[in-house]
């Protein structure tokens, strides 16, 4: 490590501790988040100098001056021999802040990052918008990576991702696969999703859909025939819709609503939360929605909130909400009682789960 550049060792004692994130913040020593955890490393507390001064050393002059005409810059670093980061730039009171998150290189399966097995159903999809929800951290990219290999394993088609920036990088297999990054092959998401029809995919990853352009372009390509993957910050799928929703002004809200009810697939929405066992020290809790005719009648009907009651009614077609991912984890031992009650969105429905009495919210036997 000894022709390592500061942050890079830094980056190396991160993928050394097996870490997920890395955090520079003057006033405080570089910070490492280890399986949830964040730990303060080293003897040093930062300087505003110091963190400019880490972080200046590995751009390039261009994001620099992205940077300083933006205060805000996102990017990917690879180190060989220790890894891929994805990169985050922003301005903290004036001075200089970075959160880097470690990438994994090698793409890991469905079942390595123990999600359902109804995922390679879902990712078996020819057509439609399949949208993977949750807040920040909580492995979207990591499972939207998980799909894209499993279609590249097993599917003969052309994906194209758009992303900002690159995270993993993908092996053509049986699919030949078309990687493009905001900044660096494309000018901007609205840009990239303008042509990327022409382009002739099968398969479409859009990443984070952040407005109305991107939410746009993915069901007009859903409608057109492809299979569009593209995720949005909301903590439920009925919440998801809205999200969605909410991004367009109201006069267009019935329209969108419809392309959703005739082109929306699944949405995928999870948590990570700490392990109980040594091999999974951070295990996903998953809420599946599938577009079923009673969805479709929901959305189409504007009764988002019900959503939830037939995720619950409909466990034989592989739906489950989050109570029934977080009883699934404590009955295989991954996470304890404990973790789950402090993340469940209905600690009293979980209790009576964990007791065998399955309510929906209105207190109902469902099963």
């Amino acid at each position: 490590m000894e022709n390592l550049k500061d942050i890079e060792k830094l980056f190396a004692g991160l993928t050394k501790n097996k870490g997920s994130d890395l955090h520079l913040k003057a006033g405080l020593k570089p910070i490492f988040r280890v399986a949830t955890v964040l730990h303060e490393v080293g003897n040093q507390v930062l300087t505003p100098e110091d963190t400019k001064r880490l972080i200046y050393e590995i751009l390039s002059d261009k994001q620099r001056e992205r940077f300083e005409a933006t205060n805000e810059l996102d990017f990917a670093y690879s180190l060989e021999g220790w890894g891929r980061y994805r990169i985050n730039v922003s301005r903290d009171r004036g001075t200089v802040a970075v959160a880097a998150r470690r990438v994994i290189t090698e793409i890991p399966s469905f079942s390595e990052l123990h999600l359902p097995a109804v995922l390679q159903k879902i990712a078996s999809i020819p057509q439609g918008l399949i949208v993977v929800a949750g807040p920040t951290s909580s492995g979207k990219s990591t499972t939207l990576a998980a799909m894209i290999q499993y279609i590249n394993e097993n599917r003969k088609c052309h994906i194209i991702t758009i992303e900002d920036p690159i995270e993993y990088l993908f092996k053509d297999a049986k699919s030949f696969i078309n990687q493009r990054e905001v900044g660096l092959d494309t000018e901007s998401f609205p840009m990239a999703l303008k042509y990327v029809v022409r382009q002739n995919p099968d398969v479409i990853l859009i990443g984070e859909m952040r407005d109305s352009e991107s939410i746009d372009a993915g069901l007009m390509a859903a409608e057109t025939g492809h299979l569009v993957l593209g995720t949005v910050h909301a903590s439920a799928a009925h919440q998801s819709i809205s999200r969605m929703l909410d991004l367009f002004p109201m006069e267009r809200q019935d329209q969108i609503r419809q392309l959703l009810v005739f082109n929306l697939r699944a949405i995928i929405c999870q948590k990570l939360l700490a392990g109980a066992k040594k091999e999974a020290r951070v295990v996903p809790a998953i809420e599946i929605m599938l577009n079923n005719p009673s969805i479709q009648k929901l959305i189409q009907t504007k009764d988002d909130k019900k959503i939830q009651d037939v995720i619950r009614a409909s466990e034989e077609e592989g739906m489950q909400d989050f109570n029934h991912s977080l009883l699934n984890l404590i009955n295989q031992g991954f996470v304890t009682e404990e973790t789950a009650f402090k993340v469940s969105p209905n600690p009293e429905q979980l209790k009576m789960y964990l007791q065998g009495i399955f309510l929906d919210d209105e207190r109902k036997i469902i099963g």
